[in-house]
């Protein structure tokens, strides 16, 4: 069975070229273009990896984080933030908040799929 993946970006170009790349690796995937469209989508399915942005409105890629940390079911999933931040602060607040780790856009889509594979179980 393939493994699952949630994307979650408010762009929605970033989110066709990463379910694109994820697609054609084999993966199944689910989008949201925020926070909020995301925890919509932690209703019981599997998901094996989320991807998500920093800055998005509604709900942002950290509080999303925190939210999944406390959710049961879904409180070991790795994260992987995906996100055109590089600021050392940022990334420790991120961490801090449990994402597992950090990808900065514009992404090479060989370097998606090595970080996948070192994180998804």
């Amino acid at each position: 069975m393939a493994k699952t993946i949630l994307i979650v970006d408010d762009s929605e170009s970033i989110r066709e070229v990463v379910n694109f790349t994820l697609q054609t690796a084999g993966f199944e995937v689910f989008a949201a273009g925020n926070g909020k469209e995301a925890v919509e989508l932690l209703d019981g399915r599997t998901i094996d990896l989320v991807i998500t942005d920093l800055h998005m409105p509604e709900m942002d890629g950290i509080e999303l984080i925190k939210y999944i940390r406390a959710t049961a079911g879904y409180s070991r999933v790795p994260i992987l933030f995906l996100t055109t931040e590089s600021q050392l602060a940022k990334k420790i607040e991120a961490k801090d908040a449990g994402a597992t780790g950090w990808i900065i856009k514009p992404f090479v889509p060989a370097k998606l799929l090595a970080a996948i594979s070192k994180v998804i179980r």
